[in-house]
C-alpha cells in the first residue's frame, strides 16, 4: 500500500486553515522537539510565518507560540514526519 504525499500535505494545510479561525490560548504550555526535516517543510514554514506575524519571535524564555490547537499541531507534525 502506498502513501499519497500530496494528499497528506493538502490535509495538513486544511487543518491549519481551519485552525486559523479558532485559535485557542491554552493556559498550560507544552514543549515539543521536532526533527529538522519537519522544520524545513513548506507547510511548517507557513505555520512559523503565521506565528511570527501573530506573536513575534522575541520571547524572554526563548519559546515559540504556535497559532493552532495542540491536537492540530500534533497531526501536522506527525504527518510531516511520516514523509
Amino acid at each position: 500500500m502506498g502513501v499519497r504525499v500530496p494528499s497528506m500535505i493538502a490535509g495538513a494545510k486544511q487543518i491549519l486553515k481551519l485552525q486559523s479561525h479558532s485559535i485557542t490560548r491554552e493556559t498550560q504550555r507544552k514543549r515539543f522537539v521536532l526533527p529538522i526535516s519537519v522544520l524545513n517543510h513548506p507547510s511548517f514554514q507557513d505555520l512559523l510565518n503565521r506565528a511570527e506575524e501573530e506573536f513575534g519571535f522575541h520571547h524572554p524564555m526563548g519559546a515559540l507560540t504556535i497559532p493552532c490547537r495542540e491536537d492540530a499541531f500534533l497531526i501536522l507534525t506527525s504527518r510531516l514526519q511520516a514523509l
